[in-house]
Parts: C-alpha cells; sequence; structure tokens
C-alpha cells in the first residue's frame, strides 16, 4: 500500500481503531490478546499507559520456547503523535516488566517524538525494546490479509454511536460554513452588521469548532469551484444519516 492510499481504518474512531489493532495482533500471531478499555468512553483512563497487551511466543533453534510480553499503545490521529502522548506506556512497560513497548499509530509519529524516543533509549537504556508501526509499516502488515480486512473493517456494521458520531462531525460542518457565510454576506452587504453581543457570541463558537475540529484537514469548505457541490452533498450525507437515526428526510438544519 501507498503512503497516501487510504487504509481501511480511516473512517475509525479512537475505540475502533484500538479494536482493529486488538484483531490485528491476533492476526499477526499474538497470543493471550488482552484489549483493556475499561469503560464505553471513546477514550478510556482504565488502560494504564497501554490499550493493548498481548504474547508472542519464540521458538530457539533448540526447541526451547520462551515469551515475549508486548505492551501496545493505539493512537488514531490524523497528525504526528506528540511526544506526551506516549510517555505512559513507556512509563508502565518499565514498571510491569514488559519486554516491548509497541505504538501503533494510524498516521505517523511526529518528529519531536521520535527523537523523544530516540534521547529516551540512549540516556535510560530501558530493560525493554521500544517500536512504532506507522501508516507504511501498517500497509505492509495488510498485504496478502484481504481476508482479515473483509472480515473485520469492511464487512462490520456501523454502530449507532459511530452513526450519531458521523452525524454530529457533519453537523459540525455545515453550522460552521453557514456562519463563514453569514459574515460573507455582512460583507458584500447583503446582511444588516451583527451586533457586538451576536459578533462575539458566534466568533467564540467559532473558535470551539476550530479547537475541536483542529486535527481535520478537512473540516473546512474551500471556496473554490466545487463549493456548492462539497455542500450538496454534506447536506445529503446529513440527510442520510439523520433518516437512520430516526428523523425525517432532507433535515439539513444546523
Amino acid at each position: 500500500m501507498v503512503n497516501d492510499e487510504a487504509m481501511p481504518y480511516d473512517d475509525l474512531t479512537d475505540t475502533e481503531f484500538e479494536e482493529f489493532c486488538f484483531e490485528l495482533m491476533k492476526e499477526l500471531g499474538f497470543v493471550n490478546v488482552d484489549w483493556r478499555k475499561g469503560t464505553g468512553l471513546n477514550a478510556s483512563p482504565a488502560d494504564n499507559g497501554r490499550d493493548v497487551v498481548a504474547e508472542r511466543h519464540i521458538t530457539d533453534i533448540d526447541g526451547a520456547v520462551h515469551v515475549e510480553r508486548w505492551f501496545v499503545d493505539c493512537k488514531k490521529y490524523t497528525k504526528g503523535v506528540p511526544p506526551e502522548k506516549i510517555m505512559g506506556l513507556l512509563a508502565w512497560a518499565g514498571a510491569e516488566r514488559a519486554n516491548v513497548a509497541l505504538v501503533i499509530a494510524s498516521s505517523f509519529l511526529s518528529n519531536p517524538c521520535k527523537e523523544y524516543l530516540k534521547s529516551y533509549e540512549l540516556n535510560n537504556r530501558p530493560p525493554f525494546r521500544v517500536k512504532y508501526w506507522e501508516r507504511p509499516q501498517l500497509g505492509k502488515l495488510l498485504e496478502g490479509r484481504d481476508a482479515f480486512v473483509s472480515r473485520y473493517v469492511d464487512s462490520r456494521p456501523r454502530t449507532e454511536a459511530e452513526i450519531v458520531a458521523a452525524e454530529e462531525y457533519r453537523t459540525d460542518k455545515l453550522w460552521y460554513y453557514r456562519k463563514q457565510l453569514l459574515y460573507h454576506f455582512v460583507e458584500i452587504g447583503q446582511r444588516p452588521p451583527l451586533t457586538s453581543q451576536e459578533d462575539k457570541l458566534i466568533k467564540d463558537s467559532m473558535r470551539f469548532m476550530e479547537e475541536r475540529h483542529a486535527d481535520d484537514n478537512g473540516f473546512l469548505i474551500e471556496g473554490d469551484d466545487h463549493e456548492a457541490w462539497n455542500v450538496a452533498y454534506l447536506l445529503g450525507e446529513l440527510s442520510a444519516l439523520r433518516w437512520v437515526l430516526g428523523d425525517d428526510w432532507n433535515n439539513g438544519d444546523s
């Protein structure tokens, strides 16, 4: 798979990506694989620095078998994973004597994160190996595993939580676009100026949306020749998602 090619896990939520990593470890031959999600929350505080714990049995040339214990931290990021997000994994790998600390990133580790790992290994000489699988490595690992991808990802029905999350995201996107359009109409004189109170309220809400979706390069609808098509497509998606959730057709409110 090419680095910028769409991956089968791209549309998964954080929790679903953890489950994908859990299933992938089993697919790769690891045993006693334990997904440590302790709550129903999207980001669980109960994993103690690792999302998955797995064992790998290794047979020596003389037939002796020894077991490696892997601690796995799964990071579903559209941007590079920052160093502070993998510190918990390293701390618990040392405290509980893991053999390998593995970060599985849906995209890439940031350069500061990679530099931090180099410095950590050089200065601390941990008793465990530090590994990370980024998008290219995951692409290689999935090559020839079409049955796994089809079984786990392609054929997986959408959960209600996933549908709700998709509807909320598109509602946010449409709401933000309409506020941009509002300011455009004010600027060209097709709408009366906003009061100072209205202006502050809307801009505060827009800043909240920008922070909420800061990692998503596709959140903004760009003002190019495809703008109208993008909005119409977005309205179609939103209507379909709301219909599945029990609403009437063609509800484009935001």
